[in-house]
């Protein structure tokens, strides 16, 4: 019989009731006020349009940063090799026709610019060292979706196509690929941001420790971003998550029961974090990445409880005093 834990079935809880709760989504003055702002440089209208190698190599020595650090330029014996290679790639009927498939979707991406100009202003409100790092847009042929350095950011646009596009990155089951649209774009961003200010007890194994890691980073992007929905923050649907509260009394009884919280076997943990189209071990009606649901929920309650800042959350690297200092109790 299979395990009716969690059943998409059953009467859900309404989503207003049951998502976290909606903070007031205006850009409060002190954030808006920052004097930053954030320029796109759309690097696939020069790289595509007519890429001769001589124009291409052109581009290569005018955009350097991006040629050493995305293109990856000093492994090739040289510019020229790279640029005939670059040439033939984007001469190739196929990927122009990409091209023109990211142009026709993607033909303004100011209101992209603008969100990420907020984003940056909240980053840069928390934690004032922080720099913004030059944005580019680009066509990956479906190699990279977002590629995040000290100094430079490249979108790959071709990847945040809409889900039901005929092009879809060939290597990506469809539970991951439906994440992959505009919706999800910059929280898919400031996710890959939140790395840099999450710190973490290299030590430390265990699941627990795993799923408090991804509630830090799924509580940093909303306070970044708080007007966002959480489906696009955790990628589940909203009857995911409706779901997910609905039976979330259920769902921590399994972890308490099967003494899951210090289980440190990799192949355990990854059954409740690690990418799948559910999470099997509790029913398959149950959304993968449940793990990761559940640390959401203990760290929020962790800050909310403790009136903890922001950046006091990230700096604490004990996933057990988070979980115990929570006071975490299922909805």
């Amino acid at each position: 019989m299979r395990n009716p834990l969690i059943n998409l079935l059953v009467v859900l809880l309404s989503f207003a009731s049951c998502k976290k709760s909606q903070p007031d989504c205006n850009l409060p003055e002190e954030i808006s006020s920052i004097p930053l702002s954030v320029s796109i440089e759309r690097l696939e209208m020069e790289f595509f349009d007519s890429p001769s190698e001589e124009k291409i190599l052109s581009l290569l020595n005018k955009y350097p940063e991006f040629s050493k650090g995305y293109l990856l330029q000093n492994e090739f014996e040289s510019k020229e090799e790279l640029a005939k290679e670059i040439s033939l790639l984007h001469n190739d009927p196929g990927m122009q026709e990409l091209y023109n498939e990211v142009m026709t979707h993607f033909s303004d991406i100011s209101e992209i610019a603008k969100e990420l100009e907020n984003a940056f202003k909240a980053i840069s409100y928390y934690y004032p060292d922080f720099t913004p790092p030059k944005v580019y847009t680009y066509i990956s042929g479906f190699t990279t979706d977002i590629s995040l350095s000290k100094d430079m950011l490249v979108i790959g646009l071709d990847y945040f196509l809409p889900a039901d596009h005929r092009f879809q990155p060939v290597d990506l089951p469809t539970y991951i690929a439906k994440r992959y649209d505009r919706n999800h774009l910059i929280p898919t961003i400031v996710m890959a941001i939140s790395s840099a200010y999450n710190q973490t007890d290299l030590t430390d194994n265990t699941l627990l420790a795993e799923m408090v890691f991804y509630g830090k980073s799924y509580h940093f992007v909303k306070t970044i971003l708080p007007c966002t929905p959480d489906e696009y923050i955790i990628g589940y649907t909203s009857e995911d998550i409706a779901a997910s509260y609905a039976n979330e009394p259920l769902i921590y009884s399994h972890f308490i029961e099967n003494e899951l919280f210090f289980e440190t076997n990799p192949f355990i943990i990854r059954k409740y974090t690690g990418e799948a189209p559910f999470t099997d071990e509790i029913s398959m009606d149950a959304p993968g990445r449940l793990g990761r649901w559940i640390g959401w929920n203990i760290v929020d309650d962790y800050q909310m409880n403790n009136s903890i800042s922001l950046q006091e959350l990230m700096a604490e690297t004990s996933a057990a005093n988070i979980f115990r200092q929570s006071g975490y109790k299922p909805r």
